[in-house]
């Protein structure tokens, strides 16, 4: 299982989740901060749970990408 935790208020909208994990990542012409797709918001964190083992190697490109540091993923 991999799981994604994006801490939206501090996204300054760079876009480098949404080049790098398009599959998960878009960002908001509201805002202009990045949105984790099919989440779960709890106090800040916005966070998936996915059986798709797929995902993994592009979401860490993503948080490793993130000049914020608000993005976190694990594997489990």
């Amino acid at each position: 299982m991999v799981i994604i935790t994006l801490q939206r208020a501090k996204c300054i909208g760079c876009n480098y989740c949404v080049e790098l994990a398009p599959a998960q990542f878009q960002m908001s012409k509201k805002d202009g901060k990045s949105v984790l797709l099919h989440s779960k918001e709890k106090k800040g964190f916005f966070t998936i749970k996915s059986q798709d083992e797929t995902i993994f190697n592009d979401s860490i490109k993503a948080k490793e990408a993130c000049p914020v540091k608000i993005i976190d993923v694990k594997q489990t």
